[in-house]
Formats: structure tokens, sequence, C-alpha cells
């Protein structure tokens, strides 16, 4: 195409014009809201390094959710902060732990709201670590047992999603044997199949409180370097039985999310994490970027680079630009 018989500029003339010809559009459909719930009644605590996030009681979380189902957010996801940890995690698999009670009460007051939980026992350790430590060491295998467990009080709570965050290999088919075991076959599986040991995750970890208290994650976490072995880790979850595949983080990772949906026939899922959206935040508070229209643009990416989903912590302020 050459000029001056074909300009580009035909088809930016006015914002109409835009809307006709974009190739990716951003829809509330495609979004997915995180939140921390935490004991207590009336809890609405702010998270330093998540400006607009907060810590909620089960009352306000109820709220939330009604606010976002209102909004048109299909989908939230809960990450359970506990009033004890100790070094089985314990309180991740009680079936009246934090999570499962709100579950419970968010499906009571919205059951058209899809409820997904995190399936991870690190946020209920003393330890901090995704799995059993014995002598340091990061057990695989007998971590299994607990995340199954975890998943079915879940399930039994009324969560339509679960999604194993931990990185245990095998853990995806351990909790569809246990799902289907317990009557539970429909309950869908979303991995977090291709999560990197990052350094985005920060500012999560306080609102979690889920720091690790010695050493790191590296051994179960992929390597940022990686890219065959995300394809590897996704093929695997899903011969395992998971129904949705998740790349965590986004951004750094826009070339994965691409491979993964080019390479597989499932829905892709991908986090805009904590470190993301706190860096779009502390820029935006500094007026050195435009923050709402930043988050925009980034979360056009994620989707433009091939996620059906996306998880973020904006859906909310997302879903009122898109709808206004």
């Amino acid at each position: 195409m050459v000029f001056p018989t074909h300009r580009s500029r035909r088809l930016r003339q006015n914002p109409a014009i835009l809307r006709m010809v974009r190739e990716t559009a951003l829809s509330v459909d495609d979004l997915i809201f995180p939140l921390f719930v935490c004991e207590g009644q009336g809890v609405q605590e702010a998270i330093s390094s998540m400006p607009g996030v907060h810590r909620w009681s089960i009352d306000n979380i109820v709220r939330e959710a009604k606010e976002a189902h209102s909004l048109g957010i299909p989908a939230i996801i809960l990450f359970g902060i506990p009033d004890k940890k100790d070094s089985r995690g314990s309180e991740a698999y009680n079936p009246k732990g934090i999570v499962q009670r709100a579950i419970l009460e968010i499906k009571a007051a919205v059951p058209e709201m899809v409820v997904i939980t995190d399936v991870c026992i690190d946020e209920y350790t003393d330890h901090g670590h995704c799995g059993l430590v014995e002598n340091g060491k990061i057990l695989n295998d007998p971590t299994l047992e607990l995340l199954s467990k975890m998943a079915q009080t879940h399930a039994d709570a009324g969560a339509d999603i679960v999604a194993p965050s931990d990185m245990m290999d095998g853990r995806v088919q351990a909790i569809r044997e246990t799902l289907d075991s317990t009557g539970h076959q429909d309950t869908i599986i979303m991995s977090y199949a291709v999560k990197y040991a990052s350094a985005f995750y920060g500012p999560f970890r306080e609102a979690a409180d889920s720091a690790p208290q010695f050493g790191d994650r590296k051994s179960y976490q992929m390597d940022p370097g990686n890219s065959d072995e995300a394809l590897r880790e996704v093929e695997e979850d899903i011969g395992e039985g998971a129904d949705i595949i998740m790349v965590k983080p986004a951004l750094p990772y826009l070339d994965i999310i691409r491979r993964v949906r080019d390479n597989f026939e499932v829905p892709v899922a991908a986090y805009n994490v904590s470190g993301e959206y706190s860096m779009v935040h502390a820029a935006a508070q500094q007026g050195w970027i435009d923050g709402p229209r930043a988050q925009m643009e980034i979360l056009m990416s994620i989707k433009r680079a091939g996620a059906k989903m996306i998880l973020t912590y904006s859906a909310k302020e997302t879903a009122k630009i898109l709808t206004r």
C-alpha cells in the first residue's frame, strides 16, 4: 500500500471510526476482581503499598461483591487472611475458615457472581511458604493432600472455580481427583500453570501477610528466563484436568501469554499483579502519568496478547470507564 492512494490516517479521523476498526476491544466481561478477606466486623483496612485496595471483613466483602456485580464484573477471586497460622496452614482447609464462610455469604447475597478461590497455603502458614516445610526444604507430595482438602472445602461452600497457585507438581491432578470423588465434578479448576518467581509480588505479600520467613520461592516458581518451560507446565496441567490456564505476572510476560494462547485451545487468564498495579498508582500520584489511561492501556495489552480473562485490582475503576 503506497501513499497517497492509501492513507492510514483515514481510519483515525474520529472516535467513532476508531471504535469501528479497533482490532482488540476490552470488555467488563474480561475482568476478575481480587479481594482480600479477613476476620472481624466492619473491617476496611487499607493496604499501604496498594492505593485503593483493602482487607475486608466478610460483611464488607459482601458489599464489595454486590458493587462489583452491579458494575457488570462477572467474577471475583478471594484471598484469605486468617487470625492464626501454623506450620501446616490448618486454617486453609478448615471448613469454617475465613474464605469458606465468605463464599457462603457472597453466594447467598449475590448468587450470580462467579466466586473463584485461591488454593495455596502460604497465607495460612507461619513460615509463609506454599508447601509443607521440613528441615528448610519445601515438600511437594505431602502438600498435595492439604491443597486437595482446601479445594474441597471451598467447593463444599459453593465456590464455582478453584485456582491452585502453589506451583507444586501434580496438584491439579490431586485436586481434580478429590473434587470428582466428593461430588464436585462441575467445579472448574483455574490453574496458575505459569507462575514466575517475580519481583512484582511485593505489595500482595503485604496485603496477604504471606512473605516467606526464610529463603525464597525459586525452587517451585518458574525462572523468569524460561519460555519453553511455560508450555510444558501448561501441557501438564491441562493433562491433569485444568479447565483454565493462568499466566502470572501479566505485563512482563506478554510473550508467554501469546505463546500459551497460540499453542493451547483452553481459556487463558492473566494476572495484572500487585506490583504492576502499584507502579501505575505511584507514578500517577506523582503526576508523572495519567493513571487511568495508563491502566487501561496495560489491560488492553494483556487482552491483545491473548488473555481471555484478566485478574486486576483496578476491575471496578475499569468497569466504570468501560460502561460510562
